[in-house]
């Protein structure tokens, strides 16, 4: 079930961001380095569109969209815990933001995507618009779009 996220989850949604990175073999050191990137603060409560993924008293998963920026908003963050990951809660969750976002009165929705992330974002209509060097030096994460209203 997806419900909308409260401030007392930002501990449990930082959690499971981190697990989540972790998944794919990202060493413990660059996961401390993406800590304060991977946080999901009470203040973005404020501001953001969060949301969470609950199974049986448990939060599996979230998504946070920014505030919109002209006719665009940001997938700041779509995380689900490793033992859910390929059980469809993330296509569930992305399905949700998108509805979420066209009542934004937003025609896109873009991201910065882990390269681990991109064949799940592009099976949801994503496209590559860009790319943005992170921060592992010679590395350049893809900057993908999804036309909302088409």
């Amino acid at each position: 079930m997806i419900v909308e996220a409260q401030s007392f989850d930002a501990e449990r949604l930082t959690e499971i961001a981190l697990k989540s990175k972790a998944f794919w073999g990202y060493s413990n050191e660059l996961i401390d380095g993406w800590r304060d990137d991977l946080t999901v603060t009470p203040e973005m409560f404020q501001t953001c569109t969060i949301f969470k993924f609950h199974i049986t008293n448990s939060t599996v998963g979230f998504y946070i969209l920014n505030p919109p920026e002209g006719n665009s908003v940001v997938l700041e963050m779509l995380f689900v815990l490793p033992e859910f990951i390929g059980k469809g809660i993330g296509k569930q969750l992305i399905q949700h933001a998108f509805k979420e976002a066209i009542k934004l009165n937003v025609v896109s929705m873009t991201l910065l995507a882990d390269p681990h992330a991109v064949d799940f974002y592009k099976s949801q209509g994503f496209y590559k618009i860009d790319k943005k060097e992170s921060t592992i030096p010679n590395r350049f994460l893809p900057i993908l779009q999804k036309d909302l209203l088409v």
